[in-house]
């Protein structure tokens, strides 16, 4: 049995696998109706979500399984029964749990306590489907993963982190532009930049946006973090200079630009470069359809 609670727990010979499945997934979806027939799946939310939870229910769907939303926004996990009961019940009904939750601590616990795989749909600390939705869409549109070099600018956040997890595993230079003390996570950096060693490839960090030069890809996303109730407006001047603005792009280099959504316009990404035609974020919404579809083959 495995789980995909950080990212670390795959090989990159099994990340190509997830990523050559989800292609071969959406080139010819017909073929993969009953690929997890008869199994279902828990997908419990602590937060709200449009994307994850569609493309959560409808991967299910489309693989001949059934997905069966637990809307917990009224309270998180372990305050009406603990953690360990709530999934020693659900692992009697369902294959497979899928969590977004608040704390990355609930996932690791419904995973040591359940008997079913986990996986995680977004913690606090690691978004890794959607990395994984991102690199997907960065070999559609660049033909490649080794050796592309990637820029992220803004908050250093859960998806921060994960792609770093993933692109060191990839073999991609990921750079990571943030506002000093505003970076990925140290542990997180730390470890999967000995992983990018062994993939021939770095990570860095880098608080001036002014060396954002010969990239391949930039990336951004939100500057407050969902469930943190800090008005846009009042961390605007420190990420400001972070924006992915038409300027920025021209300077970079870049061939295509990434943001996970939703987006706030005007603050972290402009409508020029969001509705421009090196903004590729809706094909990277699409396919996180496509790579839950295959980590739900894979792991249940």
């Amino acid at each position: 049995m495995r789980h995909l609670l950080t990212g670390f727990e795959f090989s990159q010979d099994e990340y190509l696998e997830i990523l050559e499945t989800a292609a071969a997934m959406k080139a010819e979806p017909h073929k993969y109706t009953e690929a997890i027939k008869g199994k279902s799946g828990a997908i419990m939310f602590e937060k709200p979500s449009l994307r994850t939870r569609t493309t959560f229910e409808l991967a299910f769907y489309r693989l001949g399984g059934h997905g069966v939303y637990l809307d917990l926004q009224n309270g998180e996990l372990g305050k009406r029964e603990t953690i360990a009961d709530y999934a020693r019940n659900l692992c009697r009904w369902v294959d497979c749990l899928v969590g977004r939750v608040y704390s990355q601590k609930t996932l690791e616990e419904l995973a040591a306590y359940g008997s079913v795989p986990v996986i995680n749909a977004l913690s606090d600390l690691y978004h890794p489907a959607q990395a994984m939705a991102d690199y997907l869409t960065v070999k559609e549109h660049l033909g490649k993963l080794q050796n592309v070099k990637l820029a992220y600018l803004g908050d250093g956040n859960n998806v921060t982190n994960s792609l770093c997890v993933a692109g060191a595993i990839l073999g991609v230079d990921v750079t990571c532009f943030c506002p000093q003390g505003s970076g990925p996570d140290v542990q997180i950096f730390t470890q999967a930049s000995e992983l990018a060693r062994q993939h021939g490839c770095k990570l860095c960090v880098d608080s001036d946006p002014s060396h954002v030069r010969n990239f391949d890809v930039l990336y951004t996303d939100t500057w407050v973090s969902m469930g943190d109730n800090t008005p846009l407006e009042s961390v605007k001047k420190k990420y400001m200079p972070y924006q992915v603005n038409q300027q920025l792009v021209d300077a970079s280099g870049a061939q295509i630009v990434l943001h996970c959504l939703p987006a706030h316009r005007n603050y972290e990404i402009t409508d020029e470069v969001m509705d421009g035609s090196k903004s590729v974020v809706f094909d990277e919404a699409e396919n996180r359809l496509h790579i839950h579809m295959s980590l739900l083959s894979k792991l249940i």
